[in-house]
């Protein structure tokens, strides 16, 4: 719901702020007075394209804002949530226009900077206006397929066609996929087919690159250091050799702790026993020195059997090593990865291999995904033929008393394959022919002036609860008609209005008497120029405003009359 209205330095009007409530309002006044100027900044504020003639002579820059009251789960949320403007779903959204005298505008959502396409998709989502220039709602044609699903009420088909047509895209793109897979792979078989033999051939292993590398450093320096192994022994056994000189050393000093002892037990003397205690330990520290030396000579002979590497062998591990980061560079792998390539070449060889048989499967499932979209699409379109009849029959009946009885509405409903998409294939527009024998045309383009606002209305009324929350504006939509079919245009926007909002230029008091809330623009001098006001009416002026309307210049008691009848009425 638009709730309120604010217009700032546009034509006429200098300061104006205009509160709405639900139910149909009417603007009134003389020609020429700007109930167009009103339309035009709600327009501003909504998106529409600027105009630096908008801006009051004498101002720097022009300003509308437009309130508006909307539903926590309204699509706006969404739309605003995409383009990060910070909204709390249920308060007040407030969109605003400024233009400057240069012509650049800005807009704002919720006083925070926003783009104006931004502007103009919310405006359509809350406003809708019917009139002789406007090109918005039931006027485009893009929105003609979607009034006519939400009037045949047909949501199981809709979700039937999106998903029959999601599960045709996927098999189309399926296809497409196979059929690129193939044409790639195909071309480079050859060399797949020889890299994976060639891989096969060398059988790289992971981790293998850090054991050769080491394994070829070690062989590297083993040559080295078995004939430092060597020369050590040779050392250790030199001349006659350290061991034949520790065991006569030892058995030296056996022979005379062997002496020494005899002589201690002949004689008995101390001098005797400290000799000999001191040759047992010397004879004990030869002994270990044997020992050690003994194992240190096994230890080198260890070591040295360790160095003994089969000959040739380091040239194996080179040839192996350089084979292997050969192999990677060639393929522009790491050494590491070079079976897990070799794994993924396969892959694509096998492809090749069985490429026929994938895609044979692959376009066998798109044709029975075509098949079930087919079956959907059809059944959309059934409803949509059925429900185009339906509401165009419904709308030739409100046609007659809005004075268009020899004019024709008809629904088409054309199937085409290039737009076939998730919402079916068809192409709906709403045409008209004014005249009898007059071929059928676009609603906008074949209706002309009030005509085009009074087909809206009959369309409104017939797409009644269809509206989604929809401010509907009506610009002189009695334009050349009065007496009876005036007050059957009023009838219809009243029960248009009934559960809604809808707000109506009119110079017809016919309709003017029906609005819940009524409003008079004026325009009057004042120093430095002419200035348009909005009065609002309610009791003798509203009645007074009628009267007006109904006479013209000079009101007269009877027309005041007329104004009650049709007030009460």
């Amino acid at each position: 719901m638009l709730a309120s209205l604010s217009i700032r330095d546009i034509v006429l009007i200098e300061r104006l702020d205009l509160e709405f409530a639900p139910g149909l309002s009417t603007l009134t006044g003389e020609t020429g007075a700007g109930k167009s100027i009103l339309l035009g900044a709600l327009g501003l504020a909504c998106g529409d394209r600027a105009d630096r003639a908008l801006v009051r002579s004498g101002a720097e820059q022009a300003a509308a804002t437009a309130v508006f009251e909307i539903a926590p789960d309204h699509a706006a949320w969404a739309l605003l949530d995409e383009a990060g403007v910070t909204a709390e779903p249920g308060e007040p959204l407030i969109l605003r226009r400024t233009l400057g005298a240069d012509g650049r505008s800005r807009a704002y959502v919720n006083d925070q900077p926003a783009s104006v396409s931004l502007l103009r998709a919310l405006g359509d989502l809350f406003v809708e206006i019917h009139g002789q220039h406007d090109g918005r709602g039931l006027l485009d044609p893009k929105t003609h397929r979607g009034l006519l699903d939400d009037y045949a009420g047909c949501p199981a088909e809709l979700e039937a066609t999106r998903t029959a047509w999601t599960a045709l895209a996927e098999a189309r793109d399926r296809v497409n996929e196979l059929e690129a897979a193939r044409d790639r792979a195909a071309s480079e078989e050859s060399f797949l087919r020889h890299a994976v033999e060639e891989l096969d051939e060398l059988d790289p292993q992971a981790g293998e690159e850090t054991t050769l590398a080491d394994e070829r450093k070690f062989l590297q320096q083993a040559e080295t250091a078995l004939a430092e192994i060597q020369a050590a022994s040779e050392l250790l056994a030199g001349g006659e050799g350290l061991s034949g000189r520790l065991n006569a050393a030892l058995r030296g000093l056996e022979r005379v702790r062997d002496a020494i002892g005899a002589a201690d037990a002949e004689e008995g003397d101390g001098a005797a026993a400290t000799a000999r205690a001191a040759l047992e330990r010397a004879a004990g520290a030869l002994d270990r020195a044997l020992i050690e030396f003994n194992e240190a000579e096994e230890s080198l002979s260890d070591a040295g059997a360790a160095f003994a590497v089969e000959p040739g062998r380091l040239d194996k591990v080179e040839e192996r090593l350089f084979a292997l980061r050969a192999a990677a560079r060639k393929h522009d792998v790491a050494v590491d990865d070079l079976a897990a390539h070799r794994g993924r070449m396969a892959e694509r060889l096998e492809a090749v291999e069985h490429a026929d048989d994938r895609l044979k499967e692959a376009r066998a499932a798109l044709e029975a995904a075509a098949t079930d979209y087919d079956r959907a699409a059809g059944a959309l379109s059934a409803v949509r033929a059925k429900a185009a009849e339906a509401l165009a029959a419904a709308v030739e009946a409100e046609l007659g008393p809005l004075k268009l009885d020899k004019a024709r509405f008809r629904v088409s409903v054309t199937p085409d394959e290039t737009r076939a998409g998730p919402q079916g294939r068809d192409v709906v527009a709403f045409e008209v022919a004014t005249n009898p024998g007059a071929p059928f045309g676009p609603l906008d383009k074949i209706a002309s002036g009030g005509e085009l606002s009074r087909f809206a209305l009959a369309l409104k009324v017939c797409l009644a609860g269809r509206s989604d929350g929809l401010v509907m504006v009506f610009d002189e939509v009695d334009q050349g008609v009065g007496g009876a079919v005036a007050d059957a245009v009023g009838a219809r926007l009243a029960r248009l209005a009934a559960d809604g909002q809808a707000l109506v230029v009119t110079h017809s008091p016919q309709v003017a008497a029906r609005a819940d809330h009524h409003w008079r623009i004026e325009k009057r001098e004042v120093e430095g120029g002419v200035r348009t006001t909005v009065v609002a009416l309610d009791g003798p002026a509203r009645r007074e405003e009628i009267a007006r309307m109904l006479s013209g210049a000079e009101i007269t008691e009877a027309a005041r009359a007329a104004a009650d009848q049709l007030m009460a009425s």
